[in-house]
């Protein structure tokens, strides 16, 4: 294994709320109310729609506000990945990265282990340039068991809602998390701030249809089945937390630019932020950054 080099769990696709719109010749960012699947290939108006994204709407009125989704791991902190980040506005690396008790930042003489305070307390933090990063990795569909879709988030209340609902079904689940009939699902809210307009943030909870007692049953059965195959969800979720372990920052630095433009070119509307009218999008890198720091996601 590649030491310095996180291992992170395959990607075939991105889940985003928000795209990209062409207007007058400038690509323009635009709030959504739903889900879009993209694939990993960019065309020249923006990311290729994965074919996923067009099977799961119908009979949905076109409106994608719910993805049926399975996770790769029973422990939380695997599936779900969420930390304080600051980017070089600059280059686009990520440089700091922590928890709000110590973090890993790349300095002059190396990466360096440091306390962390919260971008509250943080001088390197002032302007919003660090800020609440999540990553989701699911598995949508049976065609690929390994295979995932990450929804990246850099909103509050995803954040918080996610972080809740994993540990909450692992313990009612008896430590079956990757054998759950989940769904992804789109939430409205309005808030103070907001000023009546609503919000959205992603939710993950037992699949349309079901009750709990029967995702229940479910899960058992299922982890009943991968166990007689000889499926070792055990070792899975050791292989994974070796592979993240492995770098000081998770995301490498190829995918730093499509990072930046995904949350500039679709800002995540869970976040109690409400601009107004859209700004043409800067064309370098260091252009999104800076814009990127001063929106709240």
């Amino acid at each position: 294994m590649l030491k310095g080099l996180a291992i992170t769990p395959p990607v075939l696709g991105r889940i985003s709320i928000g795209k990209v719109i062409e207007k007058n010749g400038k690509r323009l960012p635009e709030k959504d109310d739903q889900f879009t699947i993209t694939s990993q290939v960019q065309g020249k108006d923006g990311w290729l729609l994965h074919p996923l994204n067009d099977e799961l709407r119908q009979g949905k009125d076109d409106k994608l506000r719910s993805i049926p989704v399975r996770l790769l791991f029973n422990e939380p902190e695997l599936n779900f990945r969420a930390d304080y980040t600051l980017f070089d506005r600059h280059s686009g690396r990520p440089v700091c990265v922590g928890n709000g008790e110590t973090c890993k930042r790349v300095t002059q003489d190396g990466m360096q282990s440091m306390p962390c305070p919260s971008p509250d307390a943080c001088p390197l933090a002032k302007g919003g340039a660090c800020k609440p990063y999540g990553r989701l990795n699911v598995v949508i569909g049976d065609e690929d068991p390994l295979g995932s879709f990450v929804f990246r988030t850099t909103g509050f209340n995803s954040i918080r809602t996610l972080a809740a609902r994993l540990h909450y079904f692992q313990a009612i689940s008896g430590n079956r998390l990757a054998c759950l009939p989940l769904e992804l699902r789109l939430r409205g809210k309005s808030t103070r701030q907001s000023h009546g307009t609503p919000i959205f943030y992603a939710d993950l909870t037992v699949r349309g249809g079901m009750d709990m007692a029967e995702a229940l049953v479910t899960a058992s059965e299922l982890d009943s089945r991968r166990q007689a195959a000889g499926f070792n969800q055990t070792a899975l979720d050791d292989a994974a937390r070796r592979g993240f372990g492995n770098g000081a920052f998770e995301d490498s630095e190829e995918d730093v630019g499509a990072i930046v433009e995904e949350f500039f070119a679709s800002p995540d509307p869970a976040s109690e932020s409400q601009s107004g009218t859209a700004s043409p999008a800067p064309s370098s890198l260091a252009g999104k950054l800076e814009v990127l720091a001063t929106h709240t996601h």
